[in-house]
């Protein structure tokens, strides 16, 4: 098994998938589809483990401190493993010191230089990826790499991509199809096995969301490999979430995925609350804290996109697993909202506060963000001493609920 080097002690203990109410991660749409299991560090992923979140730093690896910091704040968000890329020698040589001080399992990112991947290896990764499709001679090294991950102890990960495929599969095909896609993973996938190793994932990513999704398909049919989702340049924030959003949605709903990693041109801790929430949404983990409000509407009399940005700003920092609704009229904002724990429905220059449906106290409109912040966090500092507040919670997203009849 992989050691990692323990000289320097990290400042908390890698976060394990999953605590006692997270050991199965059965969809509630579909029955999980049986994939071998292989283990990140001390992260599983396959084999009915709960489905893990990835992301990548966008720091210069060679920067140690800078990387570290973002591993730090990737963490805090609810990643459950980390990327780092490795382009150069600099790089390499950083991972040491990356792999001994970070909170969770690093994963290398490896293309065109074989070398690293074996330097990545004996600095202590929990993983390489590796793109058999770019990686000079890799018929040639293939069998040397799974020799050393042997070794060590580790997985590895078979990295498809649209863009890097094979020239010769590209031509036979017609271009990056589902079937070229799934030609090359297999390629690869029956080298490894065919000198005993089998302790990797795959991943067959595509920027189209029909394409990706005919692919994980295609894919999951032909073998047990645990299969690492993505949709590969998603785009900006807005639009890479609702690519990945459709892309894993469709693909969980019948139970294929055991690792995401949601692709973004934005910060890399978005992409982790997009995959912490979407998995929440899911059904793939525990809710935890959640807005959800009303769209505007002519029955509105307050401000609803106003409020709703103001109550999401204030609790920003609250994940204790409670449901705040904020409703813009009075019409149907409690029975709306009726499950909710905490809401408010907004009109005549008043609001009515509710906690479960039953209305507590009745506010003028300008006290009713104030309100709602302090029984908020009231609420939350008291599942936090009762200990109910899941490890690795994540903040508020808001839901739009759309009034009935529109």
């Amino acid at each position: 098994m992989n050691t990692l080097n323990t000289e320097t002690p990290v400042a908390k203990p890698f976060r394990r998938t999953g605590d006692p109410v997270e050991l199965t991660s059965e969809s509630p749409l579909h029955p999980r589809r049986k994939s071998r299991r292989i283990m990140v560090g001390p992260v599983p992923v396959g084999g009915g483990a709960p489905i893990s979140v990835q992301s990548m730093t966008n720091t210069l690896t060679a920067d140690v401190p800078a990387t570290l910091q973002q591993i730090a704040e990737l963490t805090a968000a609810g990643c459950d493993i980390v990327r780092v890329a490795v382009p150069s020698q600099d790089d390499a040589d950083a991972l040491p010191e990356i792999c001994r001080k970070s909170p969770i399992p690093v994963i290398a990112d490896i293309h065109f230089q074989s070398k690293y991947v074996f330097q990545a290896i004996d600095a202590g990764c929990a993983a390489v990826r590796v793109n058999p499709g770019n990686i000079r001679k890799f018929d040639q090294v293939g069998p040397d790499i799974c020799k050393a991950a042997t070794d060590a102890g580790i997985s590895l990960r078979i990295g498809v991509n649209a863009g890097s495929l094979d020239k010769d599969l590209y031509a036979r095909y017609g271009g990056p199809t589902p079937e070229a896609l799934v030609a090359s993973a297999l390629k690869e996938a029956h080298m490894f096995e065919d000198v005993g190793f089998h302790d990797f994932k795959i991943s067959v990513k595509h920027h189209d969301v029909i394409t990706m999704v005919q692919t994980y398909r295609l894919l999951a049919s032909k073998g047990d490999w645990p299969l690492h989702l993505g949709v590969t340049e998603a785009g900006p924030q807005w639009q890479g979430t609702i690519k990945s959003c459709l892309a894993f949605g469709a693909l969980l709903a019948e139970g294929i995925g055991d690792t995401i990693r949601v692709s973004l041109s934005a910060p890399p801790v978005e992409e982790v609350k997009v995959g912490c929430k979407l998995l929440e949404y899911m059904g793939l983990r525990p809710r935890k804290f959640d807005i959800i409000s009303c769209p505007s509407c002519g029955r509105a009399q307050v401000d609803v996109i106003q409020l709703a940005s103001a109550v999401t700003e204030g609790l920003k920092n609250i994940t204790a697993p409670i449901r705040v609704a904020v409703m813009g009229c009075i019409v149907n904002g409690p029975g709306e909202a009726r499950e909710a724990d905490l809401g408010v429905a907004s009109g005549n220059g008043k609001g009515q506060i509710f906690i479960k449906g039953k209305v507590i106290k009745t506010v003028p409109e300008d006290q009713i963000v104030d309100t709602l912040l302090e029984i908020a966090n009231d609420m939350a500092a008291k599942m936090e001493a009762e200990g109910k507040v899941p490890e690795g919670a994540t903040g508020p997203v808001v839901v739009p609920i759309q009034h009935p009849g529109r």
